[in-house]
């Protein structure tokens, strides 16, 4: 009776194959959970940045890259080219209409804001953080400081209110959270016999302000 024996080197020799073999599959794994956890980890720091973005983060970027988009604001919509970002506003040119031929320059309250549309690769675009170390002299510049500049200049004006009021007329004096509005006709300068009445007018009733003449801030 004949036996046949494997010899003994071929034993360790496949013993070290399926023991290689073994730790491979473990590594695979162990490196997919690593990657999935990493992923994972990354997804949610990415959406704790975002959560943090303000509106004016977004809208900086937007503003750099001079984006076309339509604004909506309170009773109306507007066409814009967003060319400047302040404190508490935002200042673009018309892109349609005869506004867009003038160059008319319209100043937004942020707190005006309804909604913005643009190119959606722009839209992701504004989501990467530019948060400057030492914000620009502009962009400290308030409402009521541009306003009381119009004022010291004489810079005609027309205002359109939230309530969708329109008012044409130039800035006497502005406050703290209000501005005067001596009214008169479009195209005509403020002397005492073309002001019809005077207008006090929050800042918070403020939808737009647009200047003629390409006057950005």
């Amino acid at each position: 009776m004949w036996i046949t024996r494997t010899p003994r080197c071929e034993v360790a020799y496949g013993g070290r194959v399926h023991w290689d073999r073994l730790f491979e599959n473990l590594e695979g794994q162990l490196a997919a959970e690593w990657e999935s956890e990493r992923a994972a980890l990354d997804a949610e720091s990415e959406r704790l940045r975002i959560s943090r973005l303000e509106l004016r983060s977004r809208l900086r970027i937007l503003c750099a890259a001079a984006a076309p988009a339509t604004v909506d604001l309170p009773g109306h919509r507007l066409r814009l080219r967003l060319q400047s970002l302040g404190a508490d506003w935002v200042a673009a040119t018309m892109t349609d209409g005869e506004a867009s031929s003038s160059r008319a320059v319209r100043i937004i309250p942020l707190h005006a804001i309804l909604g913005v549309s643009t190119d959606h690769g722009l839209l992701l675009s504004s989501l990467d953080e530019n948060e400057p170390l030492m914000p620009s002299l502009r962009e400290r510049m308030t409402l009521g400081f541009l306003l009381r500049d119009f004022a010291r200049r004489r810079v005609p004006v027309r205002i359109i209110g939230i309530d969708g009021a329109d008012l044409h007329g130039t800035v006497d004096r502005a406050g703290a959270d209000h501005l005067d509005l001596a009214l008169h006709d479009p195209g005509t300068a403020r002397l005492a016999g073309a002001v019809q009445s005077f207008r006090l007018i929050p800042f918070a009733a403020v939808a737009s302000v647009q200047t003629a003449g390409g006057q950005m801030p």
